[in-house]
């Protein structure tokens, strides 16, 4: 399937309903409004094909440069592509759940995801912290320094209150994920969303939402999740 029919079949699967809402959360034109779940009949058909990803990421379409991460190759990407993906994920549905998730199935990752933490830009750090949250839900926790994780959650108790909105939401989800899916730090991880409390969100033309993640690990708790982990980070 080539890059013309793949963006034809994206917009025969168009919803306006979708649309609106994916603009809601910041997406722009030019969109066309795919369920997510509607596009892996055209995945399972092309498999994983990079080039064509680059092509379908490079239209600046939102549809599209999602359908690029669910085919894209990880391990034949390099840190440059990476950045290049970074430079053209214009909000949090893009950098969150499409780069930070492919960057989680390289070798890679956590080197990338340390860089983008610091860099003090805020949707390469809600990535790098997301990056994390796909890696310790989906991976064994023998592959985590412990040591680095505690100084991380340190850092979330320190700067989340002072840290830009879509890093404070990733940050909130690291809280939660170190606590339900990397056991040896539940405690700590526990103590530090107390720690933290409520998180409010201020969020341009939107009512401000207040995150709270020792509410949801609770809830995790409750359900018997500690531990969980998934079989795959993609769809």
């Amino acid at each position: 399937m080539d890059f013309e029919t793949v963006m034809q079949e994206l917009e025969a699967l168009a919803k306006e309903r979708l649309k609106k809402q994916y603009m809601s959360n910041g997406a722009h034109e030019p969109l066309f409004g795919v369920a997510t779940g509607a596009m892996k009949p055209i995945a399972k058909q092309i498999k994983i094909n990079q080039p064509l990803a680059e092509e379908l990421y490079a239209t600046g379409n939102y549809d599209a440069m999602y359908f690029a991460g669910i085919i894209a190759d990880p391990k034949a990407m390099t840190e440059a592509d990476f950045e290049r993906w970074m430079d053209g994920a214009y909000f949090y549905m893009l950098s969150d759940y499409v780069v930070a998730v492919t960057l989680a199935e390289t070798g890679i990752a956590q080197e990338v995801a340390d860089k983008w933490i610091g860099s003090g830009e805020e949707l390469r750090m809600s990535a790098g912290w997301s990056c994390y949250c796909w890696l310790m839900g989906s991976r064994p926790d023998a592959e985590f320094d412990q040591g680095k994780l505690a100084s991380m959650l340190e850092l979330v108790k320190n700067t989340i209150h002072h840290s830009p909105g879509r890093t404070q939401a990733s940050m909130n989800n690291f809280l939660y994920t170190t606590a339900v899916s990397y056991l040896p730090l539940h405690e700590l991880a526990v103590e530090t969303a107390k720690a933290v409390g409520p998180v409010e969100m201020k969020r341009d033309n939107k009512k401000s939402s207040v995150l709270l993640a020792s509410d949801n690990i609770q809830k995790a708790v409750d359900k018997q999740q500690l531990g969980f982990k998934r079989r795959y980070v993609r769809c």
